[in-house]
């Protein structure tokens, strides 16, 4: 079985003429999938019944994954859904809008690379759940396929995408790469490369490869440290020389691709917030042109919580007087529990508790066994 969201447009070119079909219908089939609001290729109904049959007895389909659940902030501009793939893996995918007064607003998906994730960074909700599987690429495409969607319905579309949501996407690298240019093709959805961005923990061989892959889009490092001891500590699959083989590969990227470098930053109370911790960053990044993204962590498992506004403010205040450029992250959804993981982990929970409540308590050496509740969710 192939899905039609995993192949490119001159894939599609040679799949039509390859089933007698002239050469045009391959457009009419992207205008179906990224245009159209088909469910299946039976809905297809602009193709001719005979293609339609010819696909399906080919093994082709149609998008697998389905919404099973969705949330919004309280001002709409943030909308969380939990998709269930074929094989009934739950991944999460998030839009975030930022409306602008006569313009038409800016619309950024959220994608998931990964079902689960292995960096297991210790304060992010999907570290903590383990790796499941990778994502192909047609079921990242799909995300977008989704929100792209449910936007057209409003009279807008999307934006912008980040490759932020659960999982490492460097890790996944073959498929996320396709998927990027599935999505920026021109027949395609034709997002602009510059539009997209794709944020990883740290894997050098990764950023050298895409480095190198002659594509515009932009580069967000997860730093959380400004020396190698702590960033081993919060993320632990981080070598011994991580911050300067980072900064190193972030150079190597600017130098071959001209765009700019975002080091992501989760500032977490009492662990590495405070204005030394501040200092010291800037004298790493100091010159070199970066951008520095700072977030105040989302309340945790594990006892971490996000430091109090004014200590935000003033390690962003150290970073921009020492010359670094830095803003503090918009946060968007956080009355949804809007980061990443957290929407799969309510699921979860709540499916728990239904089954919980289902079974009956049973005695253990005379006393009545008690489930422990689940543990408060994590995120980045």
């Amino acid at each position: 079985m192939t899905d039609l969201f995993r192949l490119l447009p001159e894939e599609l070119d040679d799949l039509v003429v390859r089933l007698g079909q002239p050469r045009y219908r391959a457009d009419q089939l992207l205008d179906a999938l990224y245009r159209g609001s088909a469910r299946s290729i039976d809905e297809m109904t602009l193709l001719p019944a005979a293609l339609r049959t010819k696909l399906i007895d080919e093994g082709y389909t149609l998008g697998s994954a389905h919404e099973t659940h969705r949330v919004a902030s309280d001002d709409s501009e943030t909308t969380k859904v939990l998709l269930q793939l074929g094989d009934g893996i739950l991944i999460e995918t998030v839009l975030m809008q930022y409306p602008e007064p006569g313009v038409h607003p800016r619309s950024t998906v959220c994608v998931s690379t990964q079902a689960g994730c292995a960096m297991g960074c210790v304060f992010c909700a999907t570290g903590q759940m383990g790796f499941e599987r990778n994502l192909k690429a047609e079921e990242v495409v799909a995300q977008v396929v989704h929100f792209s969607r449910l936007l057209r319905d409003r009279g807008q579309h999307v934006t912008n995408i980040v490759f932020m949501g659960m999982g490492e996407p460097l890790a996944n690298y073959a498929e996320t790469i396709r998927a990027i240019r599935i999505l920026t093709h021109p027949r395609a959805l034709g997002l602009g490369q510059r539009n997209i961005t794709v944020s990883t923990v740290g894997l050098i061989h990764g950023i050298d490869r895409l480095a190198a892959e002659g594509l515009q889009v932009g580069l967000a490092i997860s730093l959380h440290a400004p020396n190698d001891e702590l960033r081993q500590r919060l993320v632990p699959t981080a070598g011994p020389h991580s911050v300067g083989d980072l900064m190193s590969a972030a150079r190597r990227y600017f130098k071959k691709t001209g765009r700019r470098v975002t080091f992501e930053y989760a500032l977490i109370s009492g662990l590495n917030d405070a204005p030394e911790q501040a200092r010291e960053l800037a004298a790493l990044l100091k010159r070199s042109g970066a951008h520095v993204n700072l977030i105040p962590v989302n309340p945790t498992a594990g006892g971490f919580r996000r430091p109090p506004r004014a200590r935000v403010l003033e390690f962003e205040r150290i970073l921009r007087e020492a010359g670094v450029n830095a803003t503090v992250r918009v946060e968007k959804g956080a009355e949804i529990s809007a980061a990443c993981g957290q929407l799969r982990t309510d699921e979860r929970t709540t499916r728990e508790s239904d089954l919980a409540m289902q079974i009956p308590v049973v005695p253990v050496h005379g006393r009545r066994q008690s489930r422990p509740s689940p543990a408060p969710s994590q995120n980045q």
